[in-house]
């Protein structure tokens, strides 16, 4: 196969680089594409490229030689009736531009090397007939549940995107955490970057302070339970991978059931071994209407140590907004 330039569709705005390989070569192992990155064999607009970069549409993708076998075509993608009437059990919202999901904690938003199931590989089945495929607009955790949002047209994905990326967007999430904080409101600024070696790799506070690693977190406390656990209302104002999770320990009050980063201590005797991380809401600015508010009751890990430890949902100060 000789070198190739291909345009990014409409439909793969906002795709990730190596998620677009993956559609079109999904015989490429992740190995191979890190190669062909790494090398500059792979290019975006006569640029050098990151698994990570986030196409948009019209951009030209530089695809160097690949093998037969490595360039096979996907099958066409099938979703069972069970699977999309599950998906369709958890959507809070949907309109023609916007579709948000309760995304159970433990369910992977997009695939790995590990992940034989994800949503990314479900949305197919929230396709309305003759529509776009549904797209990720932003990502939770495997282990966070809560309010997921999806745009329905290329058009949405842009405009939802761009909303993210200038945090016009606000999301409050709950937390459960083990200790007590020593202040009942304030901000998080530890900013953040990943160390450790290959394969086993985690978000660390640090001390370099650039854009790539600036991190901002707003906290407030809503109750507690002695000094054993509170509840922390927490509003992200970057979008970093496990921001509110690193946070929490800089605070010296790990996540609920987080052992990637609160080790043993983030264990509680009688309260489930589960992360306890929920985006409970999101209000999103919608020009020349009233913003839209999305809320996600809790899974039922969290609900059952909320019954437990005696805490009211209906807290005002549970999703009172920051100033």
């Amino acid at each position: 196969m000789a070198v190739q330039a291909r345009n990014v569709s409409e439909e793969e705005s906002g795709l990730r680089l190596d998620r677009w390989f993956r559609r079109h070569f999904p015989n490429l192992t992740h190995a191979r594409l890190e190669k062909l990155l790494r090398t500059g064999q792979i290019r975006v607009d006569g640029q050098r490229a990151k698994a990570g970069h986030r196409l948009e549409s019209g951009q030209k993708i530089r695809v160097p030689p690949i093998s037969a076998g490595e360039a096979a075509k996907p099958a066409a993608p099938s979703v069972s009736r069970a699977d999309a009437a599950w998906l369709h059990s958890l959507v809070l919202y949907e309109d023609a531009e916007i579709i948000a999901l309760n995304k159970p904690a433990g369910l992977a938003v997009q695939g790995g090397t590990k992940t034989a199931k994800h949503l990314d590989a479900l949305l197919d089945g929230l396709r309305v007939k003759g529509g776009e495929r549904p797209r990720l607009v932003h990502r939770l955790d495997r282990d966070t549940s809560g309010v997921l949002l999806l745009a329905r047209t290329a058009a949405a994905a842009r405009d939802l995107g761009a909303a993210f990326k200038t945090h016009q967007i606000e999301k409050i999430y709950w937390g459960l955490v083990a200790g007590v904080p020593r202040v009942i409101e304030g901000m998080i600024t530890a900013p953040l970057a990943k160390r450790g070696a290959v394969g086993a790799e985690r978000m660390m506070a640090v001390d370099e302070r650039d854009d790539a690693s600036r991190a901002r977190t707003r906290f407030r406390l809503i109750d507690r339970a002695g000094n054993r656990v509170a509840w922390l209302a927490l509003a992200p104002e970057t979008g970093r991978t496990h921001q509110l999770r690193v946070h929490c320990t800089v605070l010296g009050t790990p996540v609920v059931g987080d052992g990637k980063y609160g080790g043993a201590g983030a264990f509680i005797e009688g309260l489930a071994k589960k992360v306890h991380l929920h985006a409970r809401r999101l209000k999103l600015p919608r020009p020349g209407r009233k913003p839209l508010i999305v809320e996600a009751p809790l899974p039922e890990h969290m609900a059952a140590s909320w019954r437990a430890l005696g805490f009211d949902e209906k807290n005002p100060l549970a999703t009172e907004e920051f100033p």
